[in-house]
């Protein structure tokens, strides 16, 4: 019995580390980028944050792809607000 209850909570340990592995992408829907010079503030400002490990933009995809560094998070309401003061609006956040 011992022994089962400590492979179980040992599984859902490893479990719950891996959900929090997976979250560490965030993609966000952005409306309004249209040159490099979007693409260049965006990364600066994310990349300015402590929380970001890596920025990626893509115009042709309308889409701000944001790195997470180990342990550190950042909230929706963080991103849509740094994105909104830089003139753009946010159609989406999916977290993986």
């Amino acid at each position: 019995m011992k022994r089962s209850l400590i492979g179980l909570l040992t599984g859902l340990m490893l479990m719950s580390s891996l959900a929090v592995a997976a979250e560490k992408k965030i993609e966000v829907g952005v409306n309004g980028m249209v040159c490099s010079f979007c693409a260049q503030g965006i990364t600066k400002k994310f990349s300015q944050e402590p929380a970001i490990d890596h920025v990626k933009v893509s115009l042709e995809n309308k889409q701000v792809e944001l790195e997470l560094k180990d342990g550190k998070d950042i909230s929706n309401e963080k991103i849509t607000s740094l994105l909104q003061n830089a003139g753009y609006s946010v159609s989406k956040i999916e977290r993986k």
